[in-house]
Order: C-alpha cells, then structure tokens, then sequence
C-alpha cells in the first residue's frame, strides 16, 4: 500500500518598516507678495539648489477678481528675487470654488502647464485660492512625476484655519464628494492675512465654523474663546477673527502631528464632527450652503443628539448651539425637513455616505463633553430625527 506524504507548505515574511518624517513651515503673515517679505523666497529656497528655484504659479479665478493687480504682484516678487528664483510663465488663472472639484479636467489643465514649464520634483508648484482650489492643485501636484513640492497660499477663513493646512487633496468623482485623491503633505503653507480682509462676513464665518467644531471636541479653553469673541465674531471685527482662525489652524496641525493617524487609516476621523450631514446638505441644497454653514447646522444637530444620549450635558448643548447662532451661523437649513417618498428624512442618507466613506464601518464623532469626544458606531435614525425636530424649533 503506498503511502502519501504529507504536504508541507512555509513561508518567510519579511516585515518592512518605512519611516518618513515630513517637515513645512505653517506661516502666518501679511502682504506674502510684496517684495521686501522674504516668507515666500524662505519658503522656495529652504532646500537647497545648485539652480534657479523654478516655480509654476495658480491663480484661483475668484482671488484674481478680488485681487485683479496679483498677477502683476507675483512677477514682480519674481523678478525681484530673480537671483533665486525663476517664474516659469505668468500664473495661471483656473476657475476656483466647488466646480473645480467636479472633473478632472482642471487637474488635466494643471497637469498641462507643469509639464509645460517643465516642472520636476525640485520644482515647485504653489497654489493661491480656496480650499476647493487647493484640494485640486495638490491632486495634479501629487500626480505629475509622482508628486512635486507644493507650496499651499490660503486665501479663504475656511482654507487657513482648515483644510488649506493639513495633508489632504482631492476631486469629486461619480457624484462622491472626495472620492479621488491623495494624503500628500506640502512643502509650505503661507498664510497671507491680507486676502481676509475683502472677504464678506459670510465666507469668514466659514472659518469659525471649523473653529467651533475642533474646540468642542479637543479644546475647551478654544470654545470659552469663541464664546467670548461671538459677539464680535458677528460684527466682522478682523483681528479677533484672525486670532482665532490662527488658534484653530495650530490645533488642526497638532491633531494631524500627533494623533498617531495623519493619513487616516484607522476608523475615526475625529476632524470630521458633524460632516456625515453638512456633506449631504452641501450636495442637497446644490451648494447654497457653503461648506462652513453647513457644518455649523452639522454640529449644532450632533451636539443635540449628544445631550439626547447623556453625553453632554443640556447647559452645554445649549452654550454651544448660542455660541453658533451668536457668531451669526446657522444651526437648521430647510433641507433638514425633506423626506424621501417613503416619508424618512433625506438627509440621513449621509450616514451610509459617511459609513462608504470610511471603508464600511460607521464611526461617528461626538462631543463628550465639551472639550472631549467619542466616537460611536450606530446611530439611533429615530433619535437623530427627533433632533432633527428639535433643531427647526430651535432656530
């Protein structure tokens, strides 16, 4: 009778650790573009070259409406340091906002002129605009030769408080918000406090937003701050909203340094607080709520749902949805109310949204209390559409 062997089978698995530190200066200045500030030329040279320093520089459309004479500025910064530094054509003026991020072809565009101005990975291309503007310059940056240094200049509150500051780019794709892009860390981010100063109240209340929603969950000193400063928040008055965008801009950054998660490979998005709706308003009301708004009416509905559940207490609840409504943001939108033919709110799809999003199991952020969080991974849709309620009667 033969006999089998028996089969053995072995593997050897080699472990590879890749250690990569990133290192770009955040800096908070004012007039980047006049020659005698060295911020930008620091920020251009800060890696040494045996060349020329040379750079592809993007204008986002609304910038230069509000700016017409910043062309002009830029080549003239240029030509000013031409010793170190070489603009390889005149900026390039892209339609900004929303719409930038709906196709790739904008990225292509951008794609295009590096190629065009022979940009390589010594090169660098900087980007001057909103946060939707950067999202799509640093894709086509992080795409052309596998990534070229991007430098980040942040024209709006939202982008210097927020997204104009951290590792994230990205484009809409097949009606996703963000479903194409990369974690890729800039070489720089130059924070011009100048480009505020011409943005309406709304746009800069965009920024406070944001800043509401990292000091519930990380700071409560920061919301003491915000509730304090709310009634010149409304007003408009600059230099109070300039410190606390700065204020809100360094927490943003120490959470991205330190929570042991920069490129958002575990489950928790903790920056995320109060997005699973604001996406889904944003998309709902086609964009008339801008991205700030409508994460003011986000956390504003899951700081209730917090009360609701006993993890915040009702005084708190109630100071942070005032301190909204006293900043002159909003905390319901009549988007809020639509229901779908079977009479469920429409809105709520945004937790399916969100839960694709972050790979298919649901971890939602909460304030727990102020000034702390934790995350949760099933929602209760009746509680969360009793708060829905609950919010129209409060606004």
């Amino acid at each position: 009778m033969a006999t089998r062997k028996k089969s053995s089978s072995s593997a050897h698995v080699h472990l590879q650790k890749i250690s990569v530190e990133h290192t770009f200066p955040v800096v908070f200045t004012r007039h980047l573009f006049s020659p005698g500030n060295l911020v930008l030329r620091k920020a251009l040279t800060r890696i040494p070259s045996t060349n020329r320093h040379r750079a592809l520089v993007l204008i986002d459309k609304g910038v230069r409406t509000a700016f017409p004479e910043l062309p002009q500025h830029i080549r003239a910064y240029f030509k000013a340091h031409a010793e170190v530094l070489h603009l390889v054509r005149t900026p390039l003026t892209l339609v900004g906002g929303e719409s930038i991020k709906q196709s790739t072809a904008p990225v292509q565009r951008i794609i295009d002129a590096l190629r065009a101005g022979n940009i390589c990975r010594h090169s660098y291309c900087v980007a001057v605009g909103g946060g939707a503007f950067l999202d799509a310059a640093g894709l086509a940056a992080a795409l052309f030769h596998r990534g070229v240094r991007l430098i980040r200049i942040p024209t709006t509150a939202l982008a210097q408080c927020d997204s104009g500051v951290g590792v994230k780019n990205a484009i809409n794709y097949a009606g996703a918000k963000n479903l194409l892009g990369t974690f890729a860390p800039p070489s720089a981010v130059l924070n011009d406090s100048a480009f505020l100063e011409s943005l309406p109240l709304p746009l800069l209340l965009d920024g406070i937003a944001e800043s509401v929603k990292v000091a519930a969950i990380k700071d409560v000193a920061f919301f003491r701050a915000l509730e304090r400063g709310a009634p010149k928040i409304a007003r408009g008055n600059l230099p109070t909203i300039q410190r606390l965008l700065k204020r809100c801009a360094l927490l943003h950054l120490d959470h991205i340094a330190t929570s042991g998660d920069p490129f958002e490979q575990g489950a928790a998005r903790p920056l995320d607080y109060g997005h699973w709706a604001a996406h889904k308003l944003e998309s709902m009301s086609k964009h008339r709520l801008s991205h700030g708004h409508a994460v003011a009416i986000g956390i504003a509905l899951d700081a209730l749902y917090a009360g609701c559940l006993g993890l915040m207490p009702e005084a708190q609840v109630r100071r942070l949805i005032d301190t909204l409504r006293t900043c002159g943001l909003p905390v319901f939108a009549p988007e809020l109310a639509q229901t779908d033919r079977r009479g469920r709110l429409t809105v709520l799809d945004g937790l399916e949204d969100f839960r694709a999003h972050l790979g298919g199991d649901l971890t939602v952020t909460f304030p727990a209390p102020l000034g702390a969080r934790i995350e949760l991974h099933e929602i209760d849709n009746t509680l969360m559409s009793d708060c829905i309620a609950a919010l129209g009667e409060w606004e």
